[in-house]
């Protein structure tokens, strides 16, 4: 469903196919458990999986209204609980793992070629005057799903490839992953560049450091031919990637508005230290807490769309957006119940190096995605059509978290 151009225009204003599909995965699950009649959960997921309801739901009754608190509500428990939940149920092996994968390589293949018609042709989201920002189907109003989109194909991608699976697997990934290289690019989402570098390199470092050279030769080769050899986006790339180290010296409006926002969240946090504003609170007190430097919105433009002025309903930093909806006990609650999350991904990983190799591959894409999605979330938050993918994302990487042992060496 996320391969199908957004309905609305792709505004986050309301659900998708996507989130309706993601309902039906939940009750398709909780279907299966009443019939096998089996303890859906162990000890330690169950924990896992609570601490989010509890910070939500406090959250929720202290929301200005009981429509946006029931919102909110049903919004943080589809992606960070429902969803997960089942994705992990549902997985059975590794083989599930792994057409889970490469399903998100699959779409994020189509999305990029997409966005890479948009930039040769002229056709993408507005950037700089120009219609050339690649966003794949999800419209200028949702700069960020391709990016994201891809941003997974790649983590995706690069596990299975540094994996110890089929060498024709293998190589195959390994092309997927330079191949998404170039919409990655022309996305111009520094955000998404930072998250996968970052990403990127921990699953190298997690696979071993010998590897780990030689693939980060052939990557910079690549990046070397696509950008100086070809000329993909050189000036507007150079110019971005730039920005990068410009964000405290001389940041645009984009950089300022976000920092205005993030002080706007941090002052409510100072207001509400415990609880937080309540859930869907941030869109009603960012004006009375945010300074002058904060502009009305952003605009928007291009991919079929358009011109649009976009408001700003959302401080770009999901552990800032849990504090000042949240307060203190959801943030702990719900960063909490993710970083258990790859706590114990990564203690299987390295369980899984040393006894039972072939089950390397998902366990670094798996720990892969959680770590990019972690990334993110310091610089962006939940919201657009791309966001039901954040909870298949948790779902697998609680699969390999907190499944059986047994489920995992399959």
């Amino acid at each position: 469903m996320m391969a199908l151009p957004v309905s609305g225009g792709g505004d986050g204003g309301g659900g998708t196919i996507a989130d309706a599909v993601s309902g039906l995965v939940v009750l398709y699950c909780a279907i299966r458990l009443v019939r096998d009649r089996r303890r859906p959960l162990s000890r330690t997921a169950a924990v896992v999986f609570a601490l989010p309801v509890v910070g939500i739901a406090l959250a929720a009754a202290g929301a200005a209204s009981p429509g946006a608190g029931i919102t909110g509500l049903v919004r943080y428990l589809q992606i960070f609980v429902l969803v997960p939940a089942a994705v992990m149920l549902l997985i059975r092996d590794r083989r599930d793992a792994r057409l889970v994968a490469w399903s998100l390589i699959g779409l994020a293949l189509w999305q990029g070629a997409i966005g890479v018609h948009q930039y040769a042709t002229g056709t993408g989201a507005s950037y700089m005057g120009e219609e050339i920002r690649a966003v794949g189907t999800f419209g200028a109003t949702d700069v960020m799903g391709m990016a994201t989109v891809v941003s997974f194909g790649v983590v995706c991608a690069l596990g299975l490839a540094l994996g110890a699976g089929p060498g024709r697997q293998r190589t195959v990934a390994a092309l997927c992953s330079l191949a998404l290289l170039l919409p990655l690019a022309l996305s111009f989402s520094r955000g998404a560049w930072i998250a996968t570098a970052v990403t990127c390199g921990a699953q190298l470092a997690l696979a071993g450091m010998r590897r780990a050279v030689k693939v980060f030769a052939v990557a910079v080769a690549a990046s070397v031919i696509l950008v100086g050899g070809l000329g993909v986006g050189t000036a507007m790339l150079q110019e971005r990637i730039s920005s990068i180290t410009q964000v405290a010296d001389a940041p645009d409006q984009s950089v300022t508005d976000r920092y205005t926002m993030w002080a706007a969240a941090i002052d409510m946090w100072r207001d509400q230290p415990l609880t937080g504003v309540g859930l869907k609170g941030f869109p009603d007190h960012r004006d009375g807490n945010a300074s002058l430097a904060l502009s009305s919105g952003s605009d928007t433009e291009g991919a079929g769309a358009g011109f649009k002025r976009q408001p700003l309903l959302s401080p770009h930093n999901m552990y800032l957006l849990v504090l000042s909806e949240q307060g203190l006990l959801g943030l702990l609650a719900l960063a909490g119940s993710w970083l258990a999350l790859l706590v114990c991904g990564l203690r299987r990983l390295f369980a899984a190096r040393r006894r039972a190799p072939l089950g390397l591959d998902c366990a670094l894409v798996a720990c892969g995605l959680l770590t990019w999605q972690l990334v993110d979330f310091a610089y962006a938050d939940i919201g657009g059509p791309s966001t039901a993918l954040t909870a298949v994302l948790f779902g697998l990487g609680a699969w390999w978290a907190l499944a059986s042992e047994e489920a995992g060496d399959r």
